[in-house]
């Protein structure tokens, strides 16, 4: 038979306290804004960034989105103010798997 566990009231040891480790509400990164569009794009470019997201764990808009944003930081004028305050892109990984929606037959 196992032995039974006996709680005392001795004090826990607690590791070291961080005051303050999240960031302050005004330095959280927020939804950015957009606008839809309809774009028509070749079925040899749709077919590329979906591979190559899936690859990533990513989604293939998210990375047609940030291939144009790099685009327009790298060709915008030096003294043209940003059209909006843009969060940095995220290189360190994928934030969640791809995955694609497979409609179900009903019966």
């Amino acid at each position: 038979m196992k032995e039974k566990i006996r709680y005392t009231d001795e004090p826990m040891q607690v590791g070291r306290v961080l005051k303050d480790f999240l960031p302050p509400p005004d330095k959280l990164i927020f939804k950015e804004d957009a606008v839809k569009v309809t774009l028509s794009l070749s079925v040899r470019t749709v077919f590329f960034f979906k591979t190559e997201a899936e690859k990533r764990g990513l989604q293939y808009q998210r990375m047609i989105r940030r291939l144009l944003d790099a685009y327009v930081d790298a060709f915008q004028a030096p003294d043209e103010p940003p059209s909006r305050a843009r969060a940095p892109v995220r290189t360190e990984g994928p934030r969640r798997a791809y995955r694609r929606r497979v409609k179900r037959k009903q019966a």
